[in-house]
């Protein structure tokens, strides 16, 4: 009964001794995997280089995620959505995608039109169609 005790005893042992080993093997791989941030440049669009582009809202996105990020955008984002309000030039279509994306983009041109200018909690994309239409012309800058 003892003889049997202990090897019960040494093979829970080893059995942590191998989970042990083994997460760490894994944690070691799992921390050589992880890419190197960079931080994008404080200007300049890096992601259509040479061309012009827009930040408009992602078409599929949560209406209630999109309304917190165009409330941020017009609040202390400070992106001029007096063009969104009733009567304004891009009041038209009057609905929370097309509102978003005005406001997006003028939030993404004022801060230089770096990409992290264009998240919104991921609710926003990257054009190189140019979103106006009509009275309602986007804001854009040229990159080069």
């Amino acid at each position: 009964m003892r003889n049997t005790l202990c090897l019960l005893l040494n093979l829970i042992a080893m059995q942590c001794f191998l989970v042990f080993v083994t997460n760490g093997m894994v944690q070691e791989k799992a921390d050589a995997a992880i890419p190197v941030a960079t931080l994008s440049p404080p200007e300049g669009n890096t992601t259509f280089l040479g061309g012009t582009s827009w930040c408009v809202a992602r078409a599929g996105s949560s209406p209630v995620d999109l309304q917190i990020a165009l409330d941020w955008a017009c609040g202390q984002g400070r992106a001029d959505c007096g063009p969104i309000q009733p009567g304004g030039p891009c009041f038209e279509p009057n609905n929370l995608l097309s509102h978003a994306s005005y406001a997006f983009n003028t939030y993404y041109q004022q801060n230089g039109n770096s990409d992290i200018a264009c998240y919104f909690g991921g609710t926003a994309a990257l054009t190189q169609d140019n979103p106006s239409s009509g009275r309602c012309v986007f804001a854009m800058s040229e990159t080069g």
